[in-house]
């Protein structure tokens, strides 16, 4: 068992009543993986949790490092929280940041982001 699923299921426990939401990573080669999602968690999680490469996750979800950069397109970046000041700030610190550069950290699973798409950047900083 992994760190964070130890971490997430003390957390967010596994609820039956709770439907699970897919979210699919697409990294740079155009592989993808789908996994199911606690809502609740973030999708930093979710992705340490699945072992998805390219999200790393090195402070633990604390929006410092930028190691769980990734992108967001527009349409499902309406359905989420707009990033914050601190986000904003940790993004400047990134490789290859576009228009749809997100930290996965700062990322909710909510229902409405049933079947979220996420690509990954080919490279993640060294914190």
């Amino acid at each position: 068992m992994t760190r964070f699923r130890a971490i997430l299921e003390r957390t967010f426990p596994e609820d039956p009543g709770v439907p699970m939401i897919k979210v699919t990573f697409v990294d740079a080669t155009g592989a993808s993986q789908t996994v199911e999602a606690r809502p609740g968690a973030t999708l930093m999680e979710t992705a340490v949790e699945n072992a998805v490469p390219s999200i790393v996750g090195f402070c633990g979800g604390m929006c410092s490092c930028g190691t769980c950069h990734c992108y967001v397109d527009a349409g499902w970046a309406s359905r989420m929280a707009a990033p914050s000041e601190d986000e904003l700030d940790t993004l400047r610190r990134v490789l290859d940041r576009d228009p749809r550069s997100r930290l996965a950290c700062q990322i909710k699973i909510e229902p409405g982001l049933e079947g979220l798409r996420v690509e990954l950047p080919a490279r993640q900083r060294n914190p």
